[in-house]
Formats: structure tokens, sequence, C-alpha cells
């Protein structure tokens, strides 16, 4: 692999792991498809070993994804449909004020329907601080695992 192709996984890689920080692309997923390209691009056994390696961990870091924050959220008490009703409301808040919009309708999306539900100002932005923890969780789970990834790859790159 020439050392164009490589900075242009190197690029896809770091997509990727920036895809984990904005909302509505699958940074995980373009990680593991920049490792894909360099794996059947180099052929060789450690890309493939790196390859495999990398898929157990971005596998399980999505299983983790999954798993973390659904305790949190039971514990907190949060429906589901206030999730979702949030998320419709982040999108709202995209198109109305343009990126920060989202992030500002998804908070106040769910503290408004927090409020809606508990009553009183202060359990509602107790439950709203407890899902922002437990989506914080989550991203941190696929960042990290990203990253580890990412460092992966550029030690089988520098060793290659």
């Amino acid at each position: 692999m020439n050392v164009w192709q490589l900075i242009a996984v190197g690029v896809v890689l770091l997509l990727g792991v920036f895809g984990v920080l904005v909302p509505g692309i699958p940074g995980p997923l373009v990680v593991w498809a920049g490792l894909l390209w360099w794996a059947t691009t180099e052929r060789t056994g450690l890309a493939w070993t790196v390859l495999m390696a990398a898929t157990a961990v971005l596998l399980l870091s999505e299983v983790l994804t999954w798993l973390l924050p659904a305790r949190s959220l039971r514990d907190a008490g949060t429906p589901y449909r206030t999730l979702v009703w949030a998320g419709v409301a982040g999108i709202a808040g995209f198109f109305l004020i343009p990126v920060i919009g989202c992030p500002l309708g998804a908070v106040g999306g769910l503290y408004v329907l927090e409020r809606a539900r508990l009553g009183s100002h202060g359990d509602a932005w107790a439950a709203t601080r407890t899902v922002l923890r437990a989506i914080g969780l989550s991203v941190l789970v696929e960042l990290f695992a990203c990253l580890l990834v990412v460092g992966a790859w550029t030690g089988a790159v520098v060793a290659g």
C-alpha cells in the first residue's frame, strides 16, 4: 500500500472517530470500513489479525453501548417514548437553529417531557442529568473502542 493510500485510510479512520461525536454518523462502522479497506489492500497476516481484533472490539463496544445506558435509564424511570420525543425535538431544533439546535432541542425536549411527567423542576432536572450521563457513557465507550482500533492500526502500519 503506498503512502497516499495509507493517508486516505487514516483520514477515513479519523472521520470515523469524529463520527462517534456527531449524532447520526455511525463512527464505529466507518472505522471498521476503513480498516477493512486497509486489510484487503495489504493482505498480510498482521492486517487480517488487526481486522479480526478490531471487529471483536467494535462489536463488544456496540453491545456495551446498548446495555449500559439501558440500565441507567431504567434506574431513572425515563420511558423510551420520552427519548424518542426528545430525539424528534432535536431534529426539529436542527432545522430551526442549524447545527447547535439539535443538542439544544433534544436536551430541552427531554427536560420539558420529564417536567410534564414528574411535575417538579428538581426531579425533572435530575432525570434529565441521568439520561445525559447514560448517553455520555455510551459515547465514551464507542470513542474508546474506536481510538483503540485506530491505535492498533497505527501500530500495525509502523510495524509493517
